[in-house]
């Protein structure tokens, strides 16, 4: 449903409030940026997203205003600078020939109608425009390279300007042709870079989630994270299996087409699948049309949409308008609403996670929800709770924006029975009974008790995730088991497993079992940096982690550091330097540490492999000024580690000068005697194994003129 009134979009950005200082501004801004990267990391490198889209366009839109007004203290790396997206690690790097970018967003009529004023205002006076309007498929983004009409090169969108070669794994999505279908008679061309969006159905989804859950795999969020994981497989047989699809939307040619909607057709003469009920329309009232029939419709079909994008038709007004930064000015994506529904909460029960934080949830009156059966929600905590003066018996509003866990948005005071309870924090754990605290400073309550065995479940179930030792096959199903059969307590316990426990197990057989095996024996290996993570020691998260073993390199140095020495690394600080400390204080701490050191984990940081072709591989580098998140130890750590040779100081034989802010004498040295100077963006670019730009690598002249203003659909 098309929203009229522009301040009912409780995600718009906030009006600056009347007397807010310059320097309050600028500091919220600085902590919008962090907040933003850190949700971008999730979402396209993870694939497991924290907020819904319509939270991450607040904080985004919060920070579009606070620049608009400083506009000269924006930094070059600020996220509304560039494409969202990262580029993840484990896959071949490459350069888009011409940037990936995205599209701006509007959420209502009125700022459609903006759009559209834009537009015309930008062109000459009485020209005629119309626009191509799709529905906004939900999915990832995808640049397919064809020379002479076969499939060259598949890429995700990455950062924008350099993204994941997945060229083995489009291979297997089926609507993706290999070849080029050519109608006879027409030349075959050189070369064409098609875009479009890689999605999973909404039945493979499900599919998928249903062998996940019987294998004791964590399910997918939704559909988008789904797919996304999929093409990010190292294993090209997993990605099959997977049922993926691909719609296409935009080509670039030698030959290019007049208009949006010649580029579609031309895109289904070559064979590709192009978005359904797409149209062309000529004014505003037509564009708000589609996109209320489309949303009307859009829950019948076998995939997700989440808005529409209206495209300016003619290339030549696409060319004339350019781009301002990240966001083509010829084309913009309506978003639709976070979807709602109302039901009964029936009951509040408390749910006890690995750290011992008692979360509350809403036991609901099933109801269906984008699609789905929702009958329970997320309340996040006491003060949530209050905030909103939810009661049991109370009919409630709840919203699952992007298919995200839905949550209670607001209660229906006015159908409230006088028979609704409020809610009491429990004053023992429902788990084990022992007191629950609550922190000064704190929100949370937790468990007081460090055997809880809620804590122990969470805990194995956080150990042997995906992001942490990486166990296949082993689960909540499998934890709850083991847990069960009194086979394990601990993480120790999992490297102590024989088939023959395995074997008791319902619904475990042998080939299951071994299969477990080797992925617990494989698991070993992971690392010093994944270790911790895994061990759930609070505070520390993958990137605490890593910082702890790039700087300790060993477990017995990290295990007799200091509170001093831990709060003296940049990005760990005072409080997690202290849960450090007293983590490893604990003497079932540490009995779990040597019984896993026993079991043959590897307690070392490892270094990446190094070889001879790695781009940094026997070079010399100088690392100088302030890097946006590395300080320049990891960095120098970082680039030992593939081979490279760290100076102090810039000479004629420094191969790479890496420069932050202020950086000072070197690089003014660096830029006199012709040294390569890069940015941090740039050197983890180069660390990943991306390739050194040359005559051999980059786009030619005519491939720059080929494909100027190639833009891409993914806010």
């Amino acid at each position: 449903m098309i929203m009229e009134e522009k301040d009912t979009i409780q995600y718009k950005a906030a009006e600056l409030k009347e007397g807010e200082s310059k320097e309050s501004l600028l500091r919220e801004a600085d902590g919008l940026r962090m907040q933003i990267r850190h949700h971008e990391y999730q979402y396209y490198v993870l694939d497991a997203p924290e907020i819904s889209d319509a939270e991450y366009d607040a904080l985004t839109n919060r920070l579009r205003a606070i620049e608009a007004l400083y506009p000269g203290e924006v930094p070059p790396d600020s996220p509304t600078r560039r494409p969202g997206g990262y580029v993840a690690p484990g896959f071949t790097q490459v350069k888009h020939m011409v940037p990936m970018l995205s599209l701006g967003n509007v959420y209502n009529a009125e700022e459609m109608g903006d759009f559209d004023q834009r537009v015309r205002s930008l062109l000459p006076p009485g020209t005629d425009v119309s626009y191509v309007l799709e529905p906004k498929i939900d999915g990832l983004a995808c640049s397919l390279i064809y020379e002479n009409g076969w499939l060259v090169r598949a890429a995700t969108r990455g950062d924008g300007e350099v993204g994941e070669n997945v060229t083995t794994n489009v291979r297997t999505i089926k609507s993706i042709p290999q070849r080029l279908k050519v109608p006879e008679g027409e030349e075959v061309p050189e070369l064409l870079d098609v875009r479009g969006e890689v999605y999973m159905s909404r039945a493979a989804f499900l599919r998928l989630n249903e062998e996940r859950t019987e294998a004791g795999e964590a399910e997918f969020a939704n559909p988008r994270n789904a797919a996304a994981g999929s093409l990010r497989q190292l294993d090209p047989a997993v990605t099959a299996r997977r049922s993926l699809s691909f719609f296409a939307y935009y080509l670039k040619g030698p030959e290019e087409p007049e208009t949006q909607e010649e580029c579609l057709r031309n895109l289904e003469k070559y064979g590709f699948t192009t978005p359904e009920h797409w149209c062309v329309a000529h004014t505003k009232e037509d564009i708000l049309k589609f996109i209320e029939e489309h949303d009307q419709r859009r829950r019948e079909l076998a995939y997700d949409t989440d808005g529409a994008v209206a495209k300016v038709n003619a290339v030549w007004q696409q060319k004339l308008l350019g781009a301002t930064g990240k966001d083509p000015r010829w084309a913009i994506a309506y978003k639709y609403p976070p979807e709602q529904a109302r039901t009964k909460l029936e009951d509040i029960v408390i749910q006890v996670g690995r750290t011992g934080v008692l979360t509350p949830a809403a036991v609901l009156t099933p109801v269906k929800l984008s699609g789905s059966t929702v009958s329970r929600a997320t309340l996040h905590n006491e003060d949530f709770i209050l905030e909103k003066d939810i009661r049991i018996g109370d009919t409630v509003i709840i919203n699952k924006a992007a298919e995200i866990i839905p949550e209670v948005l607001s209660v229906v005071k006015e159908l409230r029975p006088e028979t609704a309870v409020p809610f009491v924090m429990p004053k023992e754990c429902p788990e084990c009974g022992w007191a629950v605290a609550r922190k000064e400073g704190e929100a949370a309550y937790r468990c007081t008790n460090p055997h809880c065995p809620a804590l122990g479940r969470e805990g194995l179930i956080h150990f042997a995730s995906r992001d942490a030792m990486d166990i296949e096959g082993c689960g909540p199903a499998v934890i709850n088991q083991l847990l069960d059969a009194e086979l394990v307590k601990n993480p120790a316990d999992l490297y102590e497993l024989k088939e023959e426990q395995l074997l008791t197990l319902e619904r475990m057989g042998k080939k299951s079992a071994d299969n477990l095996l080797k992925a617990i024996e494989k698991s070993k290996q992971q690392g010093l940096d994944k270790l911790l993570f895994a061990l759930g020691i609070r505070h520390i998260g993958a990137k605490g982690g890593r910082l702890l073993a790039l700087h300790f390199k060993t477990m017995d140095a990290l295990m007799n550091a200091t509170t001093e020495e831990l709060a003296g690394i940049k990005d760990i600080g005072a409080v997690i330097a202290e849960s450090v400390v007293t983590w490893f204080a604990n003497p079932l701490n540490r009995e779990l540490v040597e019984r896993l050191q026993k079991a043959g984990l590897t307690m070392e940081m490892q270094a990446l492999t190094v070889n001879e072709s790695h781009p940094f591989f026997g070079k010399t580098m100088v690392f100088t000024g302030t890097l946006p998140t590395l300080d320049r130890a990891t960095a120098q750590t970082m680039a030992q580690d593939v081979g490279a040779k760290v100076s102090g100081s810039v000479s004629k034989k420094t191969d790479y000068v890496v420069a932050g802010e202020e950086a000072g004498s070197k690089l003014d040295k660096a830029q006199k005697l012709g040294v390569t100077v890069i940015d941090e963006a740039e050197f983890l670019r180069l660390l990943g194994g991306g390739e050194v730009a040359d005559e051999s690598t980059a786009p030619s002249a005519e491939e720059g003129n080929l494909f100027a203003g190639l833009a891409e659909e993914k806010p």
